[in-house]
């Protein structure tokens, strides 16, 4: 049996409406959106492993990462202000941005060789992993 269906490629002001206050926001852009996360790409090389995380609008100042117990956190904080005086009004706009990532750390790095740079937008983060401590599959026998 066919259905036919109303298609349009508008959305309806009801649609408008009901989705507003949604993670996909007001024409797309989120509001209030609480998975506001930068993405992060973890790349597992040779001897290393590189994190490089996208968060275009920062500088390098406004991160801080940090390692506790094999715990690699990565927050950031940002904010702008613009001020406009004319002759009888203030106007005064600001914005502010900050996330935090947390990544736990495998067993097989070594800790006191991890580097990071920030360009173009994008934080990349090297971890030097430890051949000693590297973990070899082990068959274990059943008796």
């Amino acid at each position: 049996m066919n259905t036919l269906q109303k298609n349009s490629t508008l959305p309806s002001l009801k649609s408008l409406i009901e989705n507003f206050w949604t993670a996909d926001g007001f024409l797309g852009q989120p509001i209030f959106a609480n998975n506001m996360y930068p993405t992060v790409n973890i790349i597992d090389k040779n001897s290393t492993y590189e994190l490089t995380v996208s968060a275009p609008g920062f500088k390098k100042g406004d991160f801080k990462i940090e390692n506790e117990d094999g715990l690699l956190t990565i927050t950031a904080k940002t904010s702008t202000e613009n001020k406009e005086e004319k002759e009888n009004y203030l106007r005064k706009e600001f914005s502010t941005s900050s996330f935090s990532r947390s990544f736990r750390l495998p067993d097989n790095i070594t800790e006191d060789q991890i580097k990071a740079n920030y360009e173009d937008g994008l934080l990349r983060i090297h971890i030097t992993k430890n051949a000693a401590k590297r973990k070899e599959v082990q068959e274990i026998k059943i008796d």
